[in-house]
């Protein structure tokens, strides 16, 4: 009986790792594309920084959740996974229209603009999960 439970633990940890990989690529690319040092600020104490890194990962964990749940293989996730990164990045620049100089308030310690990223992160970020179902 616990050896048949056992048996996807090879699965998972692939999938798993993947998940780990995803997540460090997407914090390191994401980090690298805005001009403020998201770390930096959550280090100082900056809670919007906090907010808006937080909830941009977030809405690229439920594209990634839905990879590793739908995909027919690690490679197939790991485009999907591509593809929920792109999505943030591009979601990243849209957002900065309506509100002018969006990086500098969310480093300057405004929390509107980055509750404004972050939640518009996370709605994208379902819309993304949502549509990854096939």
């Amino acid at each position: 009986m616990v050896l048949q439970s056992l048996a996807g633990l090879p699965a998972f940890l692939v999938y798993f790792c993947t998940a780990i990989i995803a997540v460090l690529a997407y914090l390191f690319v994401y980090t690298r594309i805005t001009p403020h040092n998201e770390f930096e600020l959550i280090r100082n104490n900056n809670p919007a920084a906090a907010i808006a890194l937080g909830l941009s990962l977030l809405g690229f964990s439920l594209p990634l959740i839905s990879a590793i749940a739908h995909s027919a293989n690690v490679w197939d996730c790991m485009i999907w996974s591509l593809i929920a990164l792109i999505v943030q990045i591009i979601v990243f620049f849209i957002v900065r229209i309506p509100v002018p100089n969006l990086p500098q308030r969310i480093a300057d310690g405004e929390l509107a603009p980055a509750i404004w990223l972050g939640l518009a992160s996370l709605a994208f970020g379902a819309i993304n999960a949502a549509c990854m179902i096939y």
